[in-house]
């Protein structure tokens, strides 16, 4: 129950390792990504947003997800 009451994007702002951020652009949660990418600090976030995508787009339809970004992501990052 402790859990549920925790703001967790409330402590978003001392992140300071890389954070990349997929999301369809169509999902209804979508504003949670959009909310904790403006409190991220640095030059090593971003958000990637997945035009015509809804949250389980991502799951499962390799055809949408950007594999390709998600590496360059990563390779510069980490």
């Amino acid at each position: 129950m402790s859990f549920m009451n925790m703001p967790i994007l409330h402590y978003s702002s001392e992140i300071r390792s890389a954070v990349l951020l997929v999301h369809g652009e169509k999902a209804h949660s979508c504003y949670f990504s959009r909310d904790a990418y403006k409190n991220l600090k640095g030059d090593n976030k971003e958000l990637m947003l997945i035009s015509d995508a809804v949250h389980t787009d991502l799951y499962d339809k390799t055809e949408v997800i950007p594999f390709d970004k998600i590496k360059e992501f990563f390779d510069k990052n980490m």
